[in-house]
């Protein structure tokens, strides 16, 4: 699957523009546990897939012959299924696709627009970015006929993301979903345990947990990932106050409109606290509750499948890490469950991340590669030549596609009308604090024990002062 990592977002100074880039806010395929020589799951080949040509008839009749830069930070083995999608493209149109991935792609993107040398499309891990890149004044308007695709097969969420003052710049491409627990439904059913719905039902579980199984702990948790320790941390805040607070809270306090040290984000932290840091809930199959700290967010959930665990918070991408033989599905040795909601008045929410089409030339040979992006037609031939561990927030995507029980319950959500998404925040956030001083803060919080009210006041005076 493709996974970025929020240890890659850096904070640029090329030429003058100075760019905090963040990706999505999941893991690179080495730290997501999958085999860089056969990527995390087996698709199908769509080489020979017949698209409907006509739909390119829009774009003019000069396309054939012509050429495309695609660049992104997308690389092997994860690049195939991209590019095997593009021969259906190339045999309608006879453009050729030349694709560029290169793990350089946060230092090299914002170097070649400002030397005129922009790529014709990127593919941008977050709408930062994305508004970073419009401010430079290079990237196109999407053209109407994706405009039109967005508007037909994405929620307001995800077009909202991929505009810049009300003027729609970039079709979403892929999509993940962060907010599951994971747990075994072999062991729930032999237990007689019921997935929780609410955030009451699941406390009230993990207490049942603690009196049934005196020797082992109902949670299993790691934050640990080399220099971006403690990023797993902030996906737990995050889904509190989000669940908790609702999308106009989160929405505020992503934008600085609110403080980091509100209290209502006390109070969040406070809550993620009631699990993370309670010695009776932690840490399943490691030790105490600073353990956690220093246990790698990919061993965090393994206990769970050797009977020291129970229940592990983590995205859609976890799949790739359970060891090889483990079933994952409803029924089977691991599966997962949305994170419930806090209440009633935040709604139906899901956190996740996701790229976006950016173009930076409007050549009808490149606007014909954009608009195929964006349709329902290619999220399906790229679902079925990834496998498991891509999907996307098209509506038009077909969950028979997607081979992974989990990618499917993830695209239900995205899908649902009722449900409401928000980007990583952390992501959105200045590097300075959502790839710095939350890290720092929240892994002294479960390693030291510092309080919630000093780690607050100590990510909020990172915020830049402008």
């Amino acid at each position: 699957m493709t996974v970025l990592t929020r240890a890659r977002r850096l904070a640029l100074l090329a030429g003058g523009l100075g760019l905090a880039l963040a990706a999505s806010g999941c893991a690179t395929a080495e730290e997501a546990g999958v085999d860089e020589g056969t990527g995390a799951g087996t698709g199908t080949d769509v080489t020979g897939a017949e698209i409907d040509c006509s739909q390119f008839d829009q774009f003019g009749d000069s396309l054939d012959g012509t050429e495309v830069e695609v660049y992104t930070s997308i690389v092997t083995p994860e690049d195939q299924p991209f590019k095997d999608t593009f021969e259906p493209f190339t045999e309608c149109t006879g453009i050729t696709v030349n694709y560029n991935g290169t793990k350089q792609f946060e230092a090299q993107l914002p170097v070649r627009v400002q030397s005129g040398n922009a790529p014709d499309i990127a593919f941008l891990p977050q709408p930062g970015l994305l508004e970073q890149m419009v401010s430079t004044g290079e990237v196109a308007a999407a053209p109407e006929a994706v405009a039109q695709n967005v508007e037909e097969h994405f929620s307001e969420d995800w077009r909202d993301y991929g505009s810049v003052d009300g003027t729609l710049y970039a079709a979403p491409l892929g999509a993940n979903v962060k907010s599951f627990v994971w747990y075994s439904p072999s062991a729930f059913e032999e237990a007689g345990y019921e997935v929780p719905q609410t955030w009451d039902e699941l406390i009230a579980l993990t207490d049942q947990i603690v009196q049934d199984n005196p020797d082992t702990k109902p949670w299993c948790a790691g934050i640990g990932s080399g220099e971006a320790t403690g990023w797993p941390a902030t996906d737990w805040l995050e889904d509190v106050v989000l669940h908790e607070l609702g999308p106009e809270v989160y929405d505020q306090w992503i934008a600085h409109e609110i403080p980091f040290n509100d209290p209502r984000i006390v109070a969040a932290l406070d809550r993620v606290g009631s699990i993370l840091r309670n010695p009776d809930y932690v840490n399943g199959g490691f030790g105490d509750v600073a353990s956690i700290a220093t246990t790698t967010f990919q061993d965090a959930g393994i206990p769970i499948t050797q009977g020291n665990c129970w229940l592990h918070r983590q995205a859609s991408f976890y799949q790739a890490n359970w060891p090889e033989g483990t079933e994952v599905a409803e029924d089977g040795d691991v599966f997962a469950f949305p994170f419930p909601q806090i209440g009633e008045s935040a709604g139906k929410t899901v956190v996740g991340g996701g790229e976006f089409v950016a173009a930076f030339a409007d050549r009808p040979e490149v606007q014909a590669l954009q608009y195929y992006l964006s349709t329902p037609e290619w999220a399906n031939l790229k679902a079925q030549a990834t496998g498991p561990g891509w999907l996307s927030a098209n509506t038009g995507l077909e969950l028979d596609n997607l081979t992974s029980p989990i990618d499917q319950l993830a695209a239900e959500q995205l899908q649902d009308e009722s449900v409401t998404f928000r980007f990583d925040a952390s992501d959105l956030m200045p590097a300075a604090v959502g790839a710095a001083a939350e890290w720092r803060e929240l892994t002294a919080w479960i390693a030291a024990g510092q309080d919630t009210q000093t780690t607050l006041d100590n990510i909020e005076a990172a915020w830049p002062a402008s």
